[in-house]
């Protein structure tokens, strides 16, 4: 998009009643220029949480300068906490009264123990000075405000006569982070501790700075006193705020400061997490600009939770076909792409999403991006390619449908009024190839389903073998991750207070597909609650049932179409596929492929 066509659109949406915003306009701002387009790297946090060392910081630098430099990809940023020495895993209760290390001047360094190249107080310059090496840049993740520890040592601030406790608010606090004071952004205190630390930042050749607890609630004087730092600390440094949900009515304010802010909270991989940000990004296009990017999280593909918060280390929850509609909708929305995973592991599929350069132009080079239609579950986003033609992406947002006909298996609704809060299964499976476990939400509307298969056996002439024994086709479950001899919360198998000898414990919905050797003809479990339902207030409600053929009805989604006029075309149109990088029919008055549910199509459109 133009800077001519930015302020056009501003304008339009003042006419439309998009937003309000001021009628008159400054210049824009010099930092704008800093990032024309959405930035795209690795962050550290959901991989690592805020343990991450040095030495796993440079095996991810050291696979994108090899594998996606050559597609845009280029920051590399140390997320949350990285002035913890302690720090082993996810910030674990929160680490009240955490020593942190610090210099003189109460500003934050890298903690020497996870980060030797730090050691001696010289931060993180080694680290930066070999990425820019590499042709990479360096960002840091810091919290919004000042370090508690230096508040009561009442450490100088420098080239100030002022101290750390004279720039605090002490009355503004994270609800979930005790490491830091906010910074009263109306003292000099405030604005001198800000440039300080800023002027520390540059002379490490920091790049990107992502401050956390600024944007939910909003904070306008920290925000400001932050843009105000950094315009004066001699090196350009990306801004990007953080967590959201940030508010759509200060659009003004976040885009005339910042470079990127998050429409959400901690974005992972769930596809109650993905549906929300349709109506997110589209609520922000009004302010979607070359410099200034509404920003819909980290990408959480490929192998994370190593040590994050969020469970166990795991491949992705998210299904191919979610992940195709994940990079798509942050392509289309020119969100900043900053990938979660850790790098070395990266499978082949989760590279080929990172280095379509035909997708990843999308994101980079397209204008005019806005949600064409939203109807029912189908859901269309249009912009416009460089040299001519329209970008279309078609989203399927719509469930599968559970054909409980097709059912070998049903259970009533077991609850924990249920005997023994779960049900017995002996089903004949002779001559099946496949086997499906499913559990679906009993609807009462509460959300803590955690359920258990006890004990699931294959029986046949040849004797009888665990089903866990076997590995799963594929495994998708409603909250957390289905797993083996475990409750999907991480703890031992509890039914009805008996702890279970094997078995799968899992969250609706659920779905468990399996292939099946030769020679068993039964199938027999004890299905029902786990005590991680079972033990709240209220609820926990599902139904067991058993496929022996594909349980969704709808799995190979539906046509999602589109009238070629309203894309501004009037006659037959050339049309490629992106993902697939071929071109397909011509195609004259609709274009209406067929979407998988929960998947996506990218296209380029363009005129015969």
């Amino acid at each position: 998009m133009s800077k001519h066509c930015t302020r056009w659109m501003m304008v339009l949406g003042l006419c439309c009643g998009w937003f309000a915003a001021p009628l008159a306009w400054s210049a824009e701002p010099a930092y704008w220029q800093w990032a024309a387009t959405p930035p795209m790297g690795w962050n550290s946090y959901d991989s690592f949480g805020d343990s991450v060392t040095e030495a796993e910081v440079r095996a991810n630098a050291k696979y994108l300068k090899e594998h996606l430099l050559p597609h845009g990809w280029q920051y590399v940023v140390v997320d949350y906490r990285w002035y913890d020495p302690a720090a082993t895993s996810y910030n674990l209760g929160n680490r009240v009264a955490a020593k942190l290390e610090m210099d003189r001047f109460g500003r934050l360094l890298p903690a020497a123990n996870r980060f030797p190249s730090a050691a001696g107080g010289k931060g993180f310059k080694a680290l930066a000075d070999d990425l820019h090496a590499l042709g990479l840049k360096f960002g840091i993740h810091i919290m919004r405000g000042i370090p508690r520890q230096a508040v009561a040592a009442k450490t100088p601030i420098e080239g100030t006569s002022f101290t750390a406790a004279d720039a605090a608010n002490t009355n503004s606090v994270c609800p979930w982070c005790s490491d830091m004071y906010g910074v009263d952004a109306a003292k000099a205190a405030g604005q001198a501790y800000y440039n300080a630390l800023y002027r520390l930042y540059a002379s490490w050749g920091v790049d990107f700075v992502k401050v956390d607890d600024l944007s939910a609630p909003y904070s306008d004087g920290e925000i400001a006193a932050i843009r105000k730092a950094l315009d004066q600390c001699g090196r350009p440094i990306i801004f990007s705020t953080s967590p959201g949900d940030t508010p759509v009515d200060r659009g003004a304010h976040i885009s005339r400061n910042a470079n990127m802010w998050r429409v959400s909270g901690d974005f992972w991989d769930g596809w109650q997490h993905l549906k929300p940000q349709f109506a997110r990004l589209n609520a922000w296009t009004p302010w979607r600009g070359p410099g200034h990017w509404p920003d819909a999280d980290m990408i959480p593909l490929g192998k994370i939770a190593q040590r994050s918060d969020d469970g166990r280390a795991r491949w992705t929850r998210f299904t191919k076909d979610e992940q195709i509609t994940l990079m798509s909708l942050w392509a289309i929305a020119r969100s900043p792409l900053m990938f979660g995973g850790n790098l070395p592991e990266n499978d082949a599929f989760t590279e080929s999403l990172l280095s379509n350069d035909e997708v990843l132009a999308v994101n980079q080079h397209s204008s005019g991006n806005r949600q064409l239609f939203h109807k029912g579950e189908q859901i269309a986003w249009v912009a416009d390619a460089p040299g001519g033609g329209r970008y279309l992406a078609l989203f399927n947002a719509g469930d599968e449908t559970i054909d409980r006909s097709r059912a070998a298996f049903k259970s009533p609704l077991v609850t924990r009024n249920t005997p023994g809060q779960a049900v017995d299964i002996d089903i004949d499976i002779a001559d099946a190839k496949k086997l499906y476990l499913v559990v679906t939400i009993g609807g009462d509307d509460f959300t803590a389903d955690h359920a258990d298969w006890m004990e699931p056996r294959l029986v046949g002439p040849q004797g009888e073998k665990r089903l866990t024994d076997l590995t799963w086709t594929s495994a998708v479950c409603g909250w957390g991750q289905v797993a083996v001899n475990r409750s999907v919360s991480g703890g031992d198998l509890i039914v009805n207070g008996h702890k279970v000898a094997y078995g799968i414990g899992t969250h609706a919905a659920s779905v468990i597909e399996y292939g099946l050797p030769k020679g068993y003809s039964r199938f027999t479990a004890r299905a029902g609650l786990d005590k991680g339902g079972v033990s709240q207030p209220t609820g926990a409600t599902v139904e067991f049932l058993v496929f022996t053929q594909e349980p969704a009805k709808n799995r190979a989604g539906e046509a999602v179409a589109v009238s070629l006029a309203e894309l501004g075309f009037h006659g037959a149109c050339r049309v490629r596929d992106l993902w697939k990088k071929s071109a397909l029919d011509e195609v004259q008055g609709t274009f209406a492929p067929p979407i998988p549910v929960h998947g996506a199509g990218l296209y380029l459109l363009q005129a015969k």
